[in-house]
């Protein structure tokens, strides 16, 4: 039988659907057996889109859907995310600061203005752990690191190609590098006008309720701004961090065309150099690091040990899903891909909130590169007559990745961090409350202004 997505039924996603529950549903009904076998459970899913698909399409076709999907969407994703996070654990930043509204509103400031340069993990994970240990004392503090998830995770990386992946990969399709910057940064900075002013009186709220506390913790948090000169640990990780950059940028500009076939999966030749390299800048930072510097920033392997089981089995069970939102109107979920387009004519709010929910709950990344396709695929027509179009798909991808845990994989990594450092971060639904109550309705009020 031919694979195509016109051909797929809507019950080949139910093992994707089944990751995402599981994700969602097992650390509140079942937390402790959640956090020892989620990589079983991961598998579970794995194998219950394999096994049947390999029946259906054969061993050839599986290995090459498998192939393609961890070839050149998956361990990219993963040595990035994995080599930023390595390199950023070892900047540690020296001092103290304690974590009054303003303060942490600087913080998050700083961290939504580099992370449309240096990437919304890098970012996060700079500043995350600084993050937690201004605010170690406090009582209410879970709202402070989901700001920090909205805001430096996601939107802040709308600036550049290196910001966020949905803008990488259409930055490597053809979409210039500062077009971003150009049309991305309007809506951005209205959305951080809101949020920032948000989170300074929501945690000004909160740090008033703390004044009741006892005598140890209060003169800690409430009569001192700082009690030691700040500094930085670890200032080679910055360059090996800008080199990453640079790399990134390279293998998007640098067209060899050299291919390596692996299981009929064409892997390009500067593709595998820039994986590479940045395998080799995580080795350097970690060998260059003192162990007790890592330790005293709270740096574990857990998080990205989470993050590469559970992203591995979304990446192999999202083929099919995304296989039949690429078969457009033709497939399952045609009505999706119908709903973009009144009478022949994009429109642009439908756009958004389309690439924007599936963002949510699909990978960011995959979800852009469907609806760019969908708007016809070529850059220059996005870029002149249609660039609403792009907007919208581009600001639905990086703005509504925040709605969930899994929408953006930096979310996944900072839930982590807080939660090896003893911090109770709100469950799956928990967060997306948080989300539907703050983000949804700033989505709707951009809907209203730019789209």
């Amino acid at each position: 039988m031919a694979f195509s997505g016109e051909n797929l039924s809507a019950v080949w996603a139910v093992p994707f659907v089944g990751i995402l529950l599981s994700i969602a549903v097992m650390p509140l009904v079942a937390g402790n057996f959640w956090h020892h076998h989620y990589g079983k459970i991961s598998a579970f899913w794995v194998a219950a889109f394999v096994i049947p698909f390999g029946f259906v399409y054969g061993i050839s076709e599986t290995s090459h859907q498998i192939a393609h999907a961890m070839l050149l969407e998956y361990i990219p994703f993963i040595i990035l995310v994995g080599s930023l996070y390595v390199v950023a654990g070892g900047v540690r930043v020296t001092g103290k600061m304690v974590g009054k509204p303003g303060i942490n509103t600087a913080i998050i400031t700083i961290g939504a203005l580099i992370a449309g340069w240096i990437g919304t993990t890098a970012a996060a994970m700079l500043l995350i752990r600084p993050l937690i240990r201004a605010n170690r004392n406090r009582r209410y503090h879970v709202h402070i690191f989901v700001f920090f998830i909205f805001i430096v995770a996601n939107i802040g990386g709308s600036l550049t190609p290196l910001g966020d992946p949905p803008l990488f990969l259409g930055f490597l399709k053809g979409v210039d590098f500062f077009w971003p910057l150009k049309h991305m940064i309007a809506p951005m900075m209205f959305a951080l006008a809101i949020l920032l002013p948000l989170f300074f009186v929501i945690d000004s709220w909160f740090y008033r309720k703390e004044t009741g506390r006892s005598e140890d913790t209060a003169d800690v948090v409430h009569d001192v701004e700082e009690v030691a000169r700040l500094g930085i640990e670890g200032k080679i990780n910055i360059l090996l961090i800008l080199l990453i950059i640079v790399a990134v940028l390279i293998s998007g500009l640098w067209k060899p065309g050299i291919n390596f076939t692996i299981l009929h999966t064409p892997v390009e030749l500067q593709n595998v150099l820039r994986d590479v390299f940045l395998v080799l800048m995580a080795s350097i930072s970690y060998a260059l690091g003192t162990k007790d510097s890592r330790q005293r920033n709270g740096f574990s392997w857990f998080p990205v040990q989470e993050v590469g089981k559970l992203f591995a089995a979304i990446f192999i069970t999202i083929i099919p899903v995304l296989t039949i939102l690429r078969a457009g109107e033709a497939g399952a979920l045609g009505a999706i891909v119908a709903m973009v387009n009144d009478n022949g004519q994009p429109n642009h709010a439908a756009y958004f909130w389309a690439t924007g929910l599936l963002s949510s709950f699909l990978d960011n990344a995959p979800t852009y590169l469907v609806f760019f396709n969908i708007a016809g695929g070529d850059p220059n027509h996005l870029m002149g007559a249609e660039y609403l179009t792009l907007l919208a798909i581009s600001a639905g991808s990086v703005f509504m990745g925040a709605n969930t845990y899994i929408g953006n994989a930096p979310n996944f990594m900072v839930r982590s961090v807080c939660e090896e450092q003893g911090i109770r971060m709100p469950s799956f639904f928990g967060y997306m409350a948080w989300s539907g109550a703050i983000l949804i309705p700033l989505f709707f009020i951009i809907t209203l202004v730019f789209f």
